[in-house]
């Protein structure tokens, strides 16, 4: 009984030690979490062992739909991979459950390419497209003709809650004598304003013929439907070897602007193409050497008269996730914020309320999908808000 008189007192203030180390080291934790943001889809979480490819839309009621491709074994670009979702109705401060939105048994669905259709008179709420691609054998094996990618949609009318039967868009969206093939990936674009307003505009890339050095055989172009989905037509191909993975968005002037990555590494930035409101022949091709990419996706947005546009903001590694801003149609792009220091890959973009920008990124190729938001005003200034 001694002993255990003796022993008591010690034994209590062993544990309130220990409390006050988890109490501390839970908040030092917690900060370090704050700081960082937590993942809106983490690896080697719900069944999956990497996420990746991120694309994410607003809604006309304020819901943010967060896509990303679930890869079941590994991160690997072929395997098990499906599409999925998450949603936010805080402007992306919490997130709901994961959700399956596109699949194609074990094989491939992925390249999410969302986009909200508000000029559809049907549907007052609006109408999300979301178009993606299926294939049934890796890239190296499409591109030796052995295996095809194949084009497809989805659509929801009640902020993703249901979606309608996949529909196949492949006939309107590729020819037949090109192999691999992706769509974005990243949100899609509606033309806001000019004679095609309402158009619903695909950024996308093909490669054809037998594999070339440099990766020649791959160049970026675009699909559009006038009718809301119900047909598909092929807008001409940009004339730049090397184009791959790209995004458009619309300028002051009602062009279309694509921004495309450049596989073929010899410019080690990205390749701008600015498309004729009328025409829409790709008239002015050129690589923008004020925009440094190592080779990766990036995603662009309109934001009143100006452009911004996210990728990792260096011309060697995939890191340093850098916003940029173009204020003259994307012809230039003198402003460059770096918003997220460290590993960094592909990311979208979207314009949130309070004049904000969200950011939904890959931290690193495996490191899972973060998302962030930044304050416009400061982005227009070069400058960002700490995280």
């Amino acid at each position: 009984m001694i002993a255990q008189a003796r022993t008591r007192p010690i034994f209590r203030n062993l544990l309130f030690v220990l409390a006050l180390v988890a109490l501390f080291g839970g908040a030092e934790a917690n900060a370090a979490v704050a700081a960082e943001g937590a993942p809106v889809f983490a690896n080697h979480t719900e069944g999956y062992a990497c996420f990746r490819i991120p694309a994410v839309i607003r809604t006309p009621s304020g819901t943010l739909l967060a896509f990303a491709e679930a890869r079941r074994n590994s991160c690997n670009d072929f395997g098990d991979v499906r599409i999925v979702m998450r949603r936010s109705r805080d402007e992306g401060k919490t997130w709901g459950a994961l959700e399956t939105v596109a699949e194609n048994g074990t094989l491939q669905a992925g390249n999410p390419a969302p986009v909200v259709d508000t000029l559809d008179r049907r549907y007052r709420h609006g109408r999300i497209l979301l178009i993606y691609c299926t294939g049934d054998a890796p890239e190296d094996a499409v591109m030796r003709g052995q295996g095809t990618r194949r084009i497809w949609y989805r659509a929801s009318t009640d902020d993703g809650a249901t979606w309608s039967q996949p529909a196949e868009i492949t006939s309107g969206a590729k020819l037949p004598s090109w192999r691999h093939y992706a769509t974005g990936p990243g949100h899609a674009l509606q033309l806001a304003h000019g004679p095609h307003a309402g158009r619903i505009v695909v950024a996308a890339n093909h490669s054809e013929g037998d594999p070339q050095p440099q990766g020649h055989d791959y160049t970026a172009h675009a699909f559009y439907s006038d009718d809301h989905g119900a047909t598909w037509h092929l807008m001409p191909t940009v004339p730049y070897p090397g184009g791959n993975e790209s995004t458009a968005a619309q300028n002051r002037d009602g062009d279309v602007v694509m921004n495309i990555r450049d596989q073929s590494r010899q410019s080690h930035a990205r390749v701008i193409a600015i498309g004729d409101a009328k025409s829409f022949m790709w008239n002015n091709v050129f690589v923008a050497h004020d925009l440094p990419d190592p080779v990766c996706e990036g995603s662009m947005i309109a934001y009143g008269d100006l452009l911004l546009f996210s990728n990792p903001g260096s011309s060697t590694d995939r890191r340093d996730l850098t916003v940029s801003v173009s204020r003259d149609g994307g012809h230039t792009w003198p402003t460059r914020t770096l918003v997220a220091p460290g590993d960094a890959a592909y990311s979208d973009i979207v314009a949130l309320k309070h004049r904000q920008l969200g950011i939904l990124w890959e931290k690193g190729n495996a490191g899972g999908i973060f998302f962030m938001s930044q304050p416009f005003a400061l982005l227009l200034r070069g400058k960002a808000e700490a995280q």
